[in-house]
């Protein structure tokens, strides 16, 4: 399974990361539009990412959400309905929604983020164990 691991002790709030996702997939530096969010929890940086568990893939209604050969959590936007379940639904937060779009989004592991920190608090992993029982 294919996925973004953090270390939250290296992240210091750039916002790099969100910056570099933004831009990519929805062409503009707004960081409600990334797939990846830096927070601040207790004073230190949180990144908040999904982990690609698939809790999201049986709330869908319409069966938008699937996994694909890699692991990776993916919605299929022309099936999609918007109903926002899976963001409401999501355990970890990481299921992402903006006013400007009907359909929500999520990290697909990329890996651009993690090209992108300065500090190498991202990288892409690959759980193969994951792989194998898939």
């Amino acid at each position: 399974m294919k996925y973004l691991a953090k270390d939250q002790s290296k992240c210091i709030q750039c916002g790099q990361c969100e910056e570099v996702c933004s831009t990519t997939y929805f062409k503009t530096k707004d960081k409600f539009k990334s797939c990846i969010q830096i927070n601040e929890v207790e004073s230190k940086p949180e990144i908040n990412v999904c982990s690609q568990c698939g809790e999201c893939i049986d709330i869908c209604p319409v069966q938008a959400i699937t996994r694909d050969k890699l692991g990776v959590v993916r919605i299929n936007k022309k099936i999609c309905v918007g109903c926002l379940m899976c963001v409401g639904f999501c355990p970890e937060v990481a299921m992402r929604q903006h006013d400007e779009y009907l359909e929500p989004f999520k990290c697909i592991a990329c890996g651009l983020c993690a090209k992108s920190c300065p500090q190498k608090a991202i990288s892409v992993e690959v759980y193969q164990e994951a792989l194998a029982e898939n």
